[in-house]
């Protein structure tokens, strides 16, 4: 999948290095935001860090290992939502997702992740789709909870969040129960 429309004017649209400028500048407008729970934000530093990301999201696009998507709003991006690379052995992949901070409570992350979960299950045969969220990241797991994902537990201190380790809940799709 390369692209799918959301309704309301959203989009989920591949990623690609021409992406650069608009995801560091989202990025760098979120900073604090951001980082409350992605433990990757002071990596980066410059349009050439974001580029570089892009460019290894496009070479797991074209190595059929899931694809890193933009949300769009209105044409403005919104935020990520991507598939870990996919493990082909057990046909499983997880999904990550952010959105800057004016764009929440839309419905964005939600839609997202049902396009993405419908792709991996329908169009890709996966059989699991994980959500992973920090116990205290209560908005990332309603949106697992809001898509019917299972709770499975908790795997503790799981990522180091620059300074503290962080307990992250695991949520689980399987194909025979997706219904969207």
């Amino acid at each position: 999948m390369r692209e799918r429309t959301l309704g309301d004017g959203a989009a989920l649209r591949l990623l690609e290095e021409r992406d650069a400028a608009p995801l560091y500048a989202l990025i760098d407008a979120n900073r604090a935001y951001l980082r409350q729970w992605l433990p990757w934000v002071d990596k980066e530093q410059s349009p050439n860090t974001t580029r570089a990301f892009l460019r290894a999201a496009q070479q797991q696009f074209a190595d059929k290992r899931g694809g890193q998507y933009g949300i769009w709003q209105h044409g403005q991006l919104a935020g990520v939502v991507g598939q870990h690379p996919i493990d082909w052995a057990n046909r499983a992949c997880a999904l990550g997702y952010w959105l800057g901070a004016a764009y929440q409570g839309r419905g964005l992350v939600t839609r997202a992740c049902r396009a993405l979960v419908s792709h991996a299950v329908r169009d890709l045969g996966l059989h699991r789709v994980e959500i992973r969220a920090a116990t205290g990241n209560h908005r990332s797991r309603a949106i697992a909870e809001r898509l019917g994902f299972r709770q499975e537990g908790v795997l503790r201190d799981a990522e180091w969040l620059y300074d503290h380790y962080v307990d992250l809940v695991v949520y689980a799709m399987l194909a025979p129960e997706w219904q969207a």
